[in-house]
């Protein structure tokens, strides 16, 4: 089977006209963030300008055009908008967050939601999945109600990182009733699976698998739903923007140049869909050294990066053997159970980062 190209995609869509427009969707560069994995393929349609009337036609011809390539298995076609288009208001989504997205399906559980955060890092290795578990838990103890779903359908974290082994009770609806740990109600597609099992699983049960984990989950009335989300920028996403209302994203680094390509990639992703960016937090950004000097591993430049990208630089992480002691134990160094969280910076720089993002949702 050929493997469909992003030239194939592009000459596909150049077919596409939306009504009472002259130029094709390629022609007029409406198309951005196209995404090619496997038969897999998902881009974005800027629909700002069209009428509301002709949206959703956009829509279904576009995926109808791709689909017809040889090779698809599956489309998934984001809609955004840098203004709301005209809808009826009996279909806007139930959102909180200043996320405008262009699909009426959000689950309903956001209704209970007051705000999502995305923590995400466009690239793997670079410890985000630490930080997200470590900013639930402090924000907890500071007295909200938090909720952390492990978005990573095919790499899951958090039941190596909270120390989880069994399956999710059932509550007489037959939802799945989140597992709580350190003040934290969380979920995760490997309390299912064994940690041995491949999810060797196409794109559209992916997707399905994180609405799943939304809408049959019996989350209750939270403050903050941190979102781990995974690395790169493609069906999870892609997903997220459509149907999540996200209130902003976290992005994770590392300093090293290979971390910071990634970064930028993730953020043009979270400007297309139209999700504001809190800022960047620079993970392992140095060692303290024993006559107390600081040693750079992965090189410096981490306040730069997020200056030149117009982002705050909202922490730089020590790579601190506390915080590999702490995942390897399945207890996380932000946990009042960790024994070693009263005299690790790192683990006030948690307190002082979860204090900070509160201030802005």
């Amino acid at each position: 089977m050929s493997q469909t190209t992003e030239a194939d995609i592009r000459d596909a869509l150049r077919t596409v006209i939306p009504d009472g427009e002259t130029q094709s969707l390629i022609a007029s560069d409406r198309v951005q963030g196209i995404v090619v994995k496997g038969g897999n393929i998902g881009f974005s349609i800027e629909v700002d300008g069209l009428s509301g009337e002709s949206i959703d036609e956009v829509k279904e011809k576009a995926e109808k055009a791709v689909s017809a390539l040889s090779g698809v298995l599956s489309v998934t076609c984001v809609l955004t908008a840098h203004k709301a288009p005209a809808t009826n208001p009996e279909s806007k989504p139930a959102s909180k967050g200043p996320h405008n997205s262009a699909s009426t399906q959000v689950p309903k559980v956001f209704e209970r939601i007051g705000a999502v955060i995305a923590v995400a890092s466009g690239k793997g290795g670079v410890g985000k999945s630490t930080v997200a578990v470590n900013l639930a838990i402090s924000m907890a103890q500071q007295g909200k109600r938090v909720g952390l779903l492990d978005a990573d359908i095919y790499g899951p974290s958090a039941p190596q990182l909270l120390n989880i082994a069994g399956k999710p009770d059932l509550n007489d609806e037959k939802k799945l009733i989140p597992i709580e740990r350190h003040g934290v109600f969380t979920m995760s597609i490997g309390y299912m699976v064994s940690p041995e099992q491949a999810m060797i699983w196409r794109g559209p049960m992916v997707q399905s698998a994180l609405i799943q984990m939304l809408e049959d989950v019996a989350w209750p009335e939270l403050d903050v739903l941190i979102l781990d989300m995974p690395p790169g920028t493609g069906d999870i996403q892609l997903t997220m923007a459509q149907r999540i209302p996200v209130t902003g994203a976290l992005i994770v680094t590392t300093p090293s140049s290979l971390a910071t390509a990634d970064v930028k990639r993730a953020i043009v992703m979270f400007e297309k869909t139209e999700i504001p960016v809190f800022g960047l937090v620079e993970n392992m950004a140095y060692m303290n050294a024993p006559d107390g000097s600081k040693l750079f591993p992965f090189g410096q430049g981490g306040a730069e990066l997020a200056e030149q990208l117009g982002l705050k630089h909202l922490a730089a992480l020590p790579l601190d053997a506390a915080v590999q002691a702490a995942s390897e134990s399945g207890v996380p160094l932000s946990a009042p159970e960790n024994m070693a969280a009263e005299a690790s910076e790192t683990a006030q720089a948690f307190t002082d980062l979860a204090a900070t993002l509160m201030r802005q949702v």
